[in-house]
This record gives structure tokens, sequence and C-alpha cells, in this order.
């Protein structure tokens, strides 16, 4: 297993793993909303709101999350999948329902990059990316606002997830 983590560039972070899994296996974990919290390395996203493996462009998913920074404690994402290519890329953009119920995207995106290394092996980037988000939610939100350990944590969690460890 070779994993690195890229220092922050611009208005984004990613990092590397090579997994001992096929990708269409790779895909199909990320594709399910439920695995999503064993997969996160911060511990913030606690359960999905909504079960329904991801399928298509445009589709939404809530996530009950917990971070002690935020004012509420416990609270709810709402993602739209932005990029779904099985089996080799998918990704959502990250926001939230406004009281009105409107939805209100944050302009950070995570996306997973797959590359088939072998019928048992695929190499995994995971990318986080705010470089949407506006001036104004910086002024409230460090961006990455998350440790570097983060990305990397994640991708282990993933790979034990499809390898079975």
């Amino acid at each position: 297993m070779t994993k690195s983590t890229h220092p922050v560039a611009h208005d984004n972070v990613s990092a590397d793993l090579t997994v001992a899994a096929a990708a269409a296996t790779v895909f199909a974990v990320l594709a399910d909303p439920t695995a999503h919290a064993a997969i996160d390395g911060t511990g913030w996203v606690q359960e999905a709101v909504d079960r329904t493996p991801l399928t298509e462009v445009g589709q939404l998913f809530a996530m009950d999350m917990y971070h002690p920074n935020h004012p509420d404690g416990n609270y709810q994402v709402v993602n739209k999948v932005q990029v779904l290519e099985p089996p080799r890329a998918i990704g959502w953009l990250t926001g939230s329902r406004k009281d009105d119920g409107e939805l209100q995207l944050g302009g950070w995106t995570w996306c997973y990059d797959l590359v088939p290394l072998g019928p048992s092996e695929t190499a995994v980037t995971l990318t986080y990316d705010w470089s949407a988000v506006p001036g104004s939610v910086r002024e409230y939100i460090q961006f990455p606002p998350f440790g570097p350990d983060h990305l990397g944590n994640s991708l282990d969690h993933l790979a034990q997830l499809v390898s079975g460890g």
C-alpha cells in the first residue's frame, strides 16, 4: 500500500493510496452513502440520512454530521453528485438546506479518482477543492477545515473497507 498526501496547492488538497481491490469494488463502496461514516477520517460524518446508492449526476444525499465547533454540534449536510463515471470517478458538492428548504451549496467538492492497476489493485486519489467558496463563507470557515491527515486517514479507512480488513 503506497500512500502520499499532497500539500495545499491553491485551493485544493489531495492524497493518493493504492488499495488492494478492483476499481469496481472501490467505486461501489464510495457510491454507498451508508459507508461514508466509516470512510471519514475526521469522525464528523455520523450517518447517512439518504441510504440510496449514488447512481446519477444531480442526485442529492444528506448526511448527519457532528463537529464540536459547529454552533449546534450536530447538523446535516446535503451533497449533490457532480461527477459519476463508474468505476473511474465519483464526486459531490457539499451544502445545506436553508430554512425555506432551498439547497445552498458551499462551493467545496470531494472527488475520488480511481485508476485500475490490475484486477485487484486500484490507485485512488481523493481531492478536496474549495476554489468555488465565496469570500463571505471564507470569512468564518478556514479552508481546509480539517488537519493534514484527514485525506490520508479517509483513504486508509476506504482501503480497510474494500479489502475486508
